[in-house]
């Protein structure tokens, strides 16, 4: 751990940004450069070069993870720790393969979240102990804790909330405008989606997000309507 660990926090709900930042602030060795709550203002931020971000994982436009892979394709490969009110092994699952260096939740004991910041900059992988089993059972394979590898319990809110746009017939842009976030944010998502189903077309996520609704559907070879174009009248 460097002798002063440069902080930046990320969330998109400035009560709790304030709050962490105060907490971080008063420990000694934590020197917090910022605290935002878009990638953009990240971007920013990483121009200082700091040593951990602290992220969200619930946020919009763009969840935390979201954000953490792209940064990461951007080349900042800079240690991310989430902190989150999600206690599910899904999530759990995501963020491990994601690269995540400590998966903490907000319901933990201020001195608690300080500590394992502390760990993780010391090079530890750090869950929440009450995950801890959670996180045994996934990397176990225990059908417990592993969803299938096409389920919908593996995507994060805001992907199911494309595909079940992308289900309907929208195209990228209309998607975009539904949910108020760029193209490119869309785009990003659609890729994720495909990528966590292991699916190859977004007809086939949109069958399997039908089937997994109940909800009939044409086989995907005899539509005529391809998914991504609008029905005529439709909004």
């Amino acid at each position: 751990m460097p002798d002063e660990l440069k902080i930046v926090l990320v969330d998109d709900q400035s009560l709790c940004r304030r709050g962490l930042s105060e907490l971080l602030s008063r420990c000694y060795g934590f020197n917090v450069l910022g605290a935002v709550g878009t990638i953009e203002d990240l971007r920013s931020l990483i121009k200082e070069q700091p040593d951990l971000l602290v992220v969200d994982l619930r946020m919009k436009p763009m969840d935390g993870l979201a954000m953490i892979e792209q940064l990461r394709k951007e080349g900042c490969d800079i240690p991310a720790v989430l902190l989150t009110m999600s206690d599910s092994e899904v999530d759990l699952g995501n963020a491990i393969r994601a690269g995540v260096r400590g998966y903490l939740l907000k319901d933990m004991a201020p001195e608690e979240v300080v500590d394992a910041i502390r760990r993780v900059a010391a090079g530890e992988l750090v869950v929440a102990p009450t995950m801890t089993v959670k996180m045994i059972d996934m990397l176990r394979g225990d059908q417990s804790g592993q969803e299938p590898k096409n389920s919908l319990k593996l995507l994060t809110e805001r992907e199911r909330e494309i595909l079940q746009l992308l289900s309907r017939g929208e195209s990228n842009k209309a998607i975009a405008l539904t949910l108020s976030i760029s193209y490119d944010t869309v785009k990003q998502h659609v890729r994720h989606i495909l990528n966590k189903l292991n699916l190859s077309s977004r007809v086939k996520a949109a069958v399997l997000f039908a089937k997994e609704q109940g909800t009939p559907e044409e086989d995907d070879t005899q539509s005529s309507k391809p998914v991504g174009s609008k029905q005529q009248g439709s909004r």
